[in-house]
C-alpha cells in the first residue's frame, strides 16, 4: 500500500466534498437535534455518505468510525475515522470555519489524515513520519516559549450545561495567564492552527474521535505534543485533549490539571 498515493485520492475526495458544503452555506438547512445543542443537517449526511462511497472505493474491506453514523467504537485495521463538517453549529449560522476531517487507523495507530478547510482552501495532510503539510508545503508549529505571549484555542463541550462551574474554571485559569484565548467553534480547526503555528495550544473535554482523529497526528508531525489535561498519554476516546507546540505544553497542562 502506497500511502502517499492513498493521500492523493483522499486529498481529492476531501475536496470535492469540500464544494458541496461551500454552496450550500447560503441555503436553508434541514436542522435536526441530536442533544440540547448539538445538531446535525442535511449537508452533514449528505458528506458523510459520499465520504463513506468514495473511501470505501480505496479499501473495499475497510469500515468506518463517522460521527453521524457511529459504530460502537470499535477500531479495526483500515478503518476511516471521518468527521464530514466539523463546526456544524457554525455551518447552520452561515458562519464559513468549518473542517472536512478524514483519517486511517492502521496497525493501532493513525496513519494518514487529512483537514481540509473549504471556505479559505487550507489542505493539511500528513503521512506518519513524514511531516505535515499545508497546501504542500511542509508547517511546523510555533517556536514561542513564553506562556504569557501564546494565542491559545478552546471549546466547549455539548454538556456544558451540566458542568459550567468545571469547563470556566478551567478557562479562567487558562485566560489569565496567555496573551488570549479564541473559540473557533471547530476542534479540527483548533489543532491544525496549533500545527502550522498560528496557535501556541488548544484544550478542550469532551471531544470525540472523529474530532480529533486527524488534527491529532498533523499537530505530531508538525513537531506539537498531544496530551490529556494532566500530561498523561492521548488516546482518541480520551476525555480531555491538550495539544501544544510542545515549548508551553507542561506550564498549561498545570494550569488545566
Amino acid at each position: 500500500m502506497d500511502l502517499k498515493e492513498v493521500l492523493n485520492k483522499v486529498e481529492i475526495i476531501a475536496k470535492e466534498v469540500g464544494a458541496i458544503i461551500k454552496e450550500r452555506l447560503d441555503s436553508t438547512k434541514d436542522i435536526k437535534h441530536k442533544g440540547r445543542i448539538d445538531i446535525v443537517t442535511e449537508v452533514d449526511l449528505l458528506v458523510e455518505k459520499k465520504l463513506k462511497d468514495d473511501l470505501s472505493s480505496l479499501f473495499p474491506e475497510s469500515n468506518f468510525l463517522a460521527e453521524e453514523t457511529a459504530n460502537k467504537g470499535k477500531l479495526e485495521d483500515f478503518t476511516w475515522i471521518i468527521d464530514p463538517l466539523d463546526g456544524t453549529v457554525n455551518y447552520a449560522h452561515g458562519i464559513p470555519i468549518v473542517a472536512v476531517c478524514i483519517a486511517l487507523w492502521k496497525d493501532k495507530n493513525i496513519v494518514l489524515s487529512v483537514v481540509y478547510l473549504p471556505f479559505t482552501d487550507e489542505m493539511f495532510s500528513s503521512i506518519k513520519g513524514q511531516g505535515a503539510y499545508l497546501n504542500g508545503k511542509r508547517i511546523s508549529v510555533s517556536e514561542e516559549k513564553n506562556l504569557q505571549n501564546s494565542l491559545i484555542a478552546t471549546g466547549f463541550p455539548y454538556d456544558v450545561y451540566k458542568r459550567p462551574d468545571e469547563v470556566l474554571s478551567k478557562l479562567k485559569s487558562v485566560l489569565v495567564n496567555v496573551q488570549g484565548v479564541r473559540r473557533m467553534g471547530s476542534a479540527a480547526v483548533d489543532l491544525v492552527y496549533v500545527a502550522c503555528g498560528k496557535f501556541e495550544g488548544f484544550f478542550e473535554m469532551g471531544l470525540k474521535p472523529w474530532d480529533t482523529a486527524a488534527g491529532w497526528l498533523i499537530v505530531e508531525e508538525a513537531g506539537g505534543k498531544v496530551t490529556q489535561f494532566d500530561n498523561s498519554t492521548y488516546n482518541i476516546f480520551a476525555p480531555t485533549i491538550l495539544a501544544t507546540n510542545g515549548f508551553i505544553h507542561d506550564e498549561l497542562s498545570k494550569l488545566l490539571a
